[in-house]
């Protein structure tokens, strides 16, 4: 079945019947569009519960809704009085009975363009008598009707922000025949009075809310599970209020004084978002303990290690090639023997032989500029689209006994060699590309001791699954670690020597040389 709603004129009989205050039904709820479906009241009922929590799936310009009140049953509850004044009043439905009550703060993603506003938000169930006045249905054996109803807490259109359709009140309507298993989902609107009932924009708005409902209603009825899952590491409004603070603080002077020929704000939303997700990270990690520092293998640009800088947390990072932008973002004594936070160095860890290194021409070559993957204990590992060195990320934790973060972007091996990473062995995992990369590289941290977690990151891009270890397994213990078994194991580093020195011979140029980044 197919979304082919059918729009219902202006002065439609109404679908939605509310009780005046002497008792009497009140037809201010004007249906905008009808639709069949095939998916019954629990299904209707869930979808709607999710999509109260996250309105930002109606709305790009929302974030989320943060729930103020949530109560269960006939009545309100004890609603907090500073939401009590400034809350609508419940209103009755010819038939329903109240079910749930809540009242939800729509949070936006630009507070300076668009302010928060409170939302009630209301459940009703009702099953009629054959011989109910209203039911269309006179034998409505087994018919049951569920209704959703959004009431904004504003007294004009004028008080609506630019995300909210103007509107007093959206309801939508939920009827369902169980003999039959047909259904059909409504939306109505209740408008302000002088309103215009025929506005386009309302009734797109109102088309796209029924579709999203949808859509979701009839994939569940057939079968489909979500695979992404977000906000399950750190709470998403943590996340979410610290990415505002930064972006508010930085964002305007990062774009306006980008200096790499790369989109400004890809990049800049981006990091900004990556580094609001290891602040609140840290914060967790580190309650009662210093932050032992940080370094950021394969840094590219070096704004995630700026930015970081900037916000008190000490670390460096470094990259085989020098980007205009370390000119800006470099600063001195933010790793612990005081030098400078961005680097060029070249990794060459101990699992690689160093056979044939005396003979390599230092014209060609310069060990000094390498690193051997050792840092002090606890240092965090960060590993933002590091590519080749995406694979050694849990490796070097593992040697040095240090925690990680890493977010595979494009797939090397050991050697770093592109490849496509082998298809995961649980049939139930995706098998694209990306999905094999993070498969793999998560089966190596495993195999080093890692407690593997995973977060699905809210940021502009679609390489966004970030794999954290910050424990080890049970009874697990680093110094007994094989790592030259790992190593081999998954490939080995045949060739790597001299693909670093090539990689540092073509990155000797100087750092005003246009380069792009990883």
């Amino acid at each position: 079945m197919s979304f082919e709603p059918s729009e219902l004129a202006d002065d439609a009989v109404p679908i939605v019947f509310q009780h005046g205050e002497d008792d009497a039904d009140v037809a201010a709820w004007r249906p905008r569009f009808c639709q069949g479906c095939t998916f019954p009241p629990a299904i209707f009922t869930s979808v709607m519960a999710n999509l109260v929590k996250n309105p930002n799936i109606n709305s790009s310009l929302l974030f989320r809704a943060d729930v103020l009140h949530d109560h269960e049953g006939g009545q309100s509850g004890a609603v907090p009085p500073e939401l009590a004044h400034n809350s609508p009043k419940i209103p009755s439905f010819h038939g329903f009975e109240l079910q749930r009550y809540i009242i939800r703060r729509l949070v936006p993603r630009n507070p300076q363009v668009d302010r928060p506003i409170d939302q009630t938000c209301l459940r009703y169930e009702k099953k009629l008598p054959a011989d109910d006045d209203h039911c269309h249905d006179k034998d409505n054996n087994g018919v049951e009707w569920t209704l959703v109803v959004y009431l904004p807490h504003v007294s004009s259109e004028a008080e609506m922000p630019f995300y909210h359709p103007k509107v007093q009140g959206i309801a939508f309507m939920h009827e369902w025949t169980a003999a039959e298993s047909r259904g059909a989902i409504s939306i109505s609107y209740q408008f302000f009075d002088g309103s215009d009932y025929s506005a386009v924009k309302l009734k797109r708005t109102a088309y796209q809310l029924l579709k999203v409902i949808y859509k979701h209603g009839q994939g569940r009825v057939a079968g489909y599970q979500k695979r992404v899952h977000h906000d399950v590491m750190i709470p998403q409004a943590r996340v979410q209020n610290t990415y505002t603070a930064l972006k508010q603080k930085y964002a305007r002077a990062l774009i306006t004084g980008w200096a790499e020929s790369t989109d400004p704000e890809k990049h800049v939303f981006e990091d900004l978002g990556i580094a609001a997700f290891m602040i609140e990270l840290w914060a967790d990690m580190y309650k009662t303990t210093p932050f032992p520092g940080f370094v950021d293998i394969g840094c590219g640009n070096g704004l995630l290690v700026y930015i970081l800088n900037q916000e008190g947390f000490k670390g460096w990072g470094f990259d085989a090639r020098v980007r205009k932008s370390w000119a800006a973002y470099n600063t001195v004594g933010q790793q612990p023997d005081g030098g400078d936070s961005l680097q060029q160095l070249v990794l060459l860890p101990p699992p690689v032989s160093r056979a044939g290194i005396l003979e390599i021409s230092s014209d060609d070559f310069a060990e000094e500029l390498t690193h051997d993957g050792h840092f002090p204990k606890d240092t965090f590992i960060i590993s933002n689209h590091a590519d080749e060195l995406t694979p050694w990320t849990p490796i070097l934790a593992a040697m040095s006994d240090c925690p990680f973060i890493m977010i595979p972007c494009c797939s090397h091996n050991l050697t770093g060699a592109r490849q496509r990473a082998p298809p995961p062995k649980d049939k139930n995992k995706a098998e694209s590309g990306y999905a094999s990369l993070v498969q793999w590289v998560s089966e190596i941290a495993k195999d080093c001791g890692w407690e593997v977690e995973q977060e699905m990151l809210r940021i502009p891009s679609t390489r966004n699954t970030a794999l954290v270890g910050r424990t080890k397994q049970p009874g697990f213990d680093f110094s007994s670690l094989d790592i030259h078994a790992i190593v081999d194991r998954y490939g080995g580093t045949a060739g790597y020597l001299e693909a670093v020195v090539k990689l540092a011979k073509k990155c000797a140029a100087p750092a005003a040389q246009k380069t792009t980044e990883h």
